[in-house]
């Protein structure tokens, strides 16, 4: 195991020092797929995946990592059990690296939209909430006034939207910071709290039985489709059953797809905890998921607010700082209405 004595951080090497000139490690010989490298190591833990990505074989992964630390000249990464963890070196370097690529793509994006006369493209991510009730109004009004941007959009679980925005998939996302996380690493603005409901199919039991909502022992015996295990709303459920000393539902689908969960609900007496602007848009359409009914139910599921998230340093492109500033004022609009 190789021991770090010292902290070490790039910021603070001395640029006229014999190791490093002012291009210091370029002369050295580093090269760009050396920094997808260490950014790839960081983001998996591991030699094989850091190859995958890099479309490499692991000998020839492995070999590139030794031809860093000979031009850096100081250890990169230690292995561990489950793989390999970067170093204080590493991470420094790697926290670099992933800002050079950040920009490299930023120029690549910006050069494509002036060649191709478009109006700028946005890349963000959102949990299915606020991606329906504030990401589609902001497209709609940015659609008008600036029809040229192209805008990418990525709806998936916190978990996953904090990692993409880490590794420069994203501009931003409307999320929360997973708690593995660390949160220095981000800039949050907290735009509102998600609210969910109960669905199930129109000719459902419990819609037929009575017209009092439904109670927890009432709902616990039928089928569920759940996000998968640990995600936020399925915590959130599981802490209102134990919180009122009601066993967990034994009979789960899991599955982080709505299409299957809505195609779940319609065929059979399963429920599903969505986000109520969900279920409202469900309801709502005249096709068969409108054959998708809210369960009343006599007690509220709120979950942990969502926030406008960037990283820590990384400034907004223009195409991607219009549709922040949207989204957030759609989202003022919306707590004001």
């Amino acid at each position: 195991m190789t021991i770090i004595s010292e902290p070490f951080s790039l910021e603070h090497v001395d640029i006229n020092s014999d190791n490093f000139g002012d291009d210091g490690l370029l002369r050295a010989g580093l090269k760009l797929n050396h920094l997808r490298m260490i950014v790839a190591i960081e983001d998996s833990g591991q030699i094989s995946a850091a190859a995958e990505v890099l479309n490499i074989s692991q000998p020839a992964a492995s070999r590139m990592l030794s031809d860093m630390e000979s031009i850096v000249k100081t250890p990169l990464y230690e292995r561990v059990a489950r793989g390999v963890m970067l170093t204080t070196f590493g991470e420094a370097l790697a926290r670099r690296a992933r800002k050079i690529l950040l920009e490299l793509r930023e120029a690549s994006r910006e050069i494509g939209e002036l060649k191709s006369g478009k109006g700028g493209s946005v890349f963000i991510g959102a949990v299915t909430a606020p991606a329906m009730s504030l990401v589609v109004p902001a497209i709609n009004m940015v659609r008008k006034t600036f029809p040229g941007i192209d805008v990418s959009i990525q709806v998936e679980t916190s978990n996953v939207l904090a990692r993409e925005l880490l590794a420069a998939r994203h501009d931003f996302i409307i999320s929360r910071i997973p708690d593995d996380l660390n949160p220095r690493l981000f800039e949050v603005r907290e735009i509102g709290i998600e609210r969910a409901c109960l669905i199930v199919r129109s000719g459902h039991p419990l819609l037929k039985k009575k017209k009092k909502p439904s109670s927890l022992e009432e709902i616990r015996d039928y089928d569920w489709v759940f996000q998968p295990p640990g995600t936020l709303l399925r915590r959130t459920i599981e802490d209102i059953f134990l919180s009122r000393a009601v066993q967990l539902p034994e009979n789960v689908v899991n599955t982080s797809s709505l299409l299957l969960t809505c195609a779940i609900i319609c065929a059979t007496d399963a429920i599903a905890p969505v986000a109520i602007d969900v279920a409202q848009f469900l309801a709502s359409q005249s096709s068969n998921a409108s054959d998708v009914r809210i369960l009343p139910i006599d007690f509220e599921i709120n979950v942990k607010p969502y926030s406008l998230i960037t990283v820590r340093e990384r400034a907004l492109p223009p195409s991607a700082r219009l549709l922040y500033s949207l989204i957030l004022e759609e989202s003022t609009r919306q707590a004001k209405g």
